[in-house]
């Protein structure tokens, strides 16, 4: 499976390093070793937001041949959206089985056409910014609308990564089943629940956590759920 990241100035590095922590995990698996990834950008050096600074291996790169292109987020959305050199190049994605956002990064799938009559996710801060792009944002942790895959803000990075792994793998890639040498390919904590329209909130073990009660006119009130139990 061929992967690709694009990176650009002013991207946010979380949005893309928890998606690629989680992903990378594949080549643990079977079959893993024809999976390859390569980072993608416009020149041979980009800096995030934060100013720490990033080698491509492929400048300008033809993203056909790609299974799988991943898009993160940062300010630079705002502007890259209007940029028809970068969407031109990013269109080239157009065969890949899988495109995939975090964040912003949605910006631009949609602005690509991507995202035209699906649902879609983004940072919660910027709810607005793909609405043009998109049949609706809605408020979830990630959305799959067919082969389309989409991720809330930063720290849903590792979220969206592991949820590729489920479709890519199965449900049981999730840690029940370890490898023959038995080691946990993917943290066991995160399970998905399948929400009409094909959106997916990551459930929680509720058992792992104590349940929490909350005191009301002296008594003991219903316990309330974990607050990692469901997101969105």
């Amino acid at each position: 499976m061929k992967m690709a990241c694009l990176l650009f100035d002013d991207m946010t590095s979380l949005d893309w390093i928890g998606f690629f922590e989680a992903v990378t995990r594949l080549r643990l698996m079977e079959g893993g070793e024809s999976v390859s990834w390569d980072f993608c950008a416009v020149k041979d050096t980009v800096a995030d937001d934060r100013g720490v600074t990033y080698r491509a291996n492929r400048i300008r790169p033809d993203l056909a041949g790609c299974d799988l292109v991943f898009v993160p987020g940062g300010m630079a959305t705002r502007t890259l959206r209007h940029d028809d050199a970068f969407l031109r190049r990013l269109r080239t994605a157009e065969p890949a089985e899988w495109k995939v956002s975090v964040c912003t990064g949605a910006l631009l799938l949609g602005a690509a056409v991507f995202l035209q009559g699906k649902k879609a996710v983004t940072n919660a801060s910027a709810f607005d910014l793909p609405a043009p792009y998109c049949a609706e944002v809605v408020k979830a942790r990630v959305v799959r609308n067919g082969q389309v895959i989409t991720g809330a803000g930063v720290s849903a990075s590792i979220d969206t990564g592991l949820y590729v792994v489920e479709r890519l793998k199965g449900p049981r890639s999730g840690g029940d089943d370890p490898s023959a040498d038995g080691v946990s390919l993917v943290p066991r904590v995160r399970r998905f629940r399948h929400l009409p329209g094909g959106i997916l909130n990551p459930m929680w073990p509720r058992q792992n956590f104590p349940a929490r009660t909350a005191k009301k006119n002296g008594e003991s009130a219903e316990p309330s759920p974990s607050p990692l139990h469901l997101y969105g």
